[in-house]
């Protein structure tokens, strides 16, 4: 299996290449909306007012050699990403210069099990934002299998895959979903798979035109029937769907640290946004264990007998807790000008307990107004005391009491595994706000919080 990674110096020769034809425009691009529309139905802008209608047929010095005139502005915009921002993602000053990204590019940036599929619904729920949920994981997977036909590596290359991660984060953002085919088992065929990983997690995905069948279906799209009543799913529609809407949004808890992000950070066409979602150590490994047994199965015999086993894994929190501590520090003390307005820290806690409330901040960091579909949903779903019947015990449900669940990892774990978890993890605890408890009886007295009061905002 071949696995397209980025090349060094690739960002500099494309970059000069886009500069070169920026300043062979005789007018900024206009009427980026319009474009999109026109994208989505399939149709042509008026010839009086297309954007990339004064573009001067020219050679490009690098990549290959097209010749740009207004009848291939649509197509470049869908095939080409390394130039689609040109039209669809900025404005053009008139006196040259470098454009003003006016898409935002967000990114729900966490760790597993630490409410990320909750945040990630905010902007979902959202009808101008394209979002995307996980699609990291085909990259991930597509790395697993090739090193496990390789006997000279037991992992996958660490920098390999953070920039693999990169070059899709990039390719998304800029709404060419057709690079996804790169790392999708089976190979999409004609452009059309069913193996999209969580596709019903996305409501653009799930809904017309990407899938008409679910307009003859009550209610809002839901993640259990849009695989079965969704046909396969066709990536050239969907990235036309992505060019049609104003944001795109992604969720990830595959990049480990956020200075895996500053490429993409750094890079001119984007206004990337990063929503650094965190939790208190202890409630991710509470969460772990009730949703992945098999892999936590040493702890949950440690939490059930108050004795620790000797195969228990102590480096799976610890690896957690140190990538948390890395990627909140350079946010909140080290902050380096690549991160300048782009980043926002979030707990977890502070989310489940005001989530109206952190929404609207969260919303006013990247840059969008809120809409009442968005409040609609947080209403709905935060305050279940029990999950509908159609959602069971499904471990990816953002249906719940979000207030109660936000400690309540404190009547599920032995003071033991909390203590130890204390330990290992003692300074990242400090540097997010969360306090210890010093015994059995303080750990399930739910009256007095271990979640100090903290304000995080971003830097400017």
């Amino acid at each position: 299996m071949e696995i397209r990674n980025p090349k060094s110096g690739n960002a500099s020769v494309e970059y000069t290449a886009i500069r070169s034809l920026r300043d062979s425009f005789t007018r900024p691009c206009q009427s980026t909306d319009r474009c999109r529309q026109a994208l989505l139905k399939g149709t042509d802008t008026n010839p009086t007012d297309r954007p990339c209608s004064k573009v001067r047929t020219q050679t490009l010095p690098t990549g290959p050699a097209q010749r740009y005139g207004h009848r291939l502005c649509r197509q470049a915009l869908l095939k080409d990403h390394r130039w689609r921002s040109l039209c669809d993602d900025t404005s053009l000053p008139a006196g040259g210069g470098l454009p003003l990204p006016t898409r935002r590019h967000i990114l729900v940036f966490a760790t597993t099990r630490s409410g990320s599929s909750f945040t990630g619904q905010l902007f979902n729920q959202h009808p101008d934002v394209f979002y995307v949920f996980e699609p990291l994981y085909h990259v991930q997977q597509a790395f697993t299998n090739a090193t496990s036909r390789s006997l000279r590596r037991a992992s996958p290359d660490r920098r390999a895959l953070l920039g693999a991660y990169r070059d899709l984060l990039h390719s998304l953002y800029t709404c060419d979903l057709h690079f996804l085919e790169n790392y999708i088992r089976p190979e999409p065929r004609d452009h059309l798979t069913g193996s999209f990983f969580r596709r019903g997690s996305s409501r653009a995905l799930c809904s017309p035109p990407v899938c008409p069948e679910s307009s003859r279906v009550a209610g809002e799209p839901e993640e259990a029937w849009c695989p079965k009543r969704c046909q396969a799913l066709n990536l050239t529609l969907a990235s036309k769907v992505c060019l049609a809407r104003g944001h795109v949004a992604i969720k990830t808890v595959r990049v480990p640290e956020v200075d895996g992000l500053r490429a993409l950070s750094e890079d001119p066409r984007m206004d990337l946004r990063i929503v650094h979602l965190v939790r208190d150590p202890r409630g991710i490994l509470a969460s772990r264990m009730a949703a992945f047994a098999d892999q936590f199965r040493a702890w949950k015999v440690w939490n059930a007998t108050g004795r620790q086993p000797r195969y228990v894994d102590l480096a799976q929190i610890t690896r957690t807790c140190r990538d948390l501590a890395e990627s909140a520090s350079l946010g909140l003390r080290r902050q380096p000008a690549w991160l300048r307005g782009r980043y926002l820290l979030v707990r977890y806690e502070d989310l489940a307990r005001q989530p109206e409330a952190k929404a609207k901040e969260i919303y006013r960091f990247v840059g969008l107004e809120m809409d009442e579909r968005v409040l609609g949903w947080i209403s709905r779903n935060t305050n279940h005391s029990a999950p509908s019947a159609s959602e069971g015990d499904y471990k990816y449900s953002t249906t719940r009491d979000s207030r109660a669940m936000a400690e309540s990892w404190r009547l599920r774990l032995a003071y033991d595994i909390v203590r130890a978890v204390q330990d290992l993890c003692n300074d990242t605890l400090s540097l997010l706000g969360y306090r210890p408890v010093r015994s059995a009886a303080e750990l399930r007295n739910m009256s007095h919080s271990v979640v100090e009061p903290r304000t995080f905002l971003p830097f400017f």
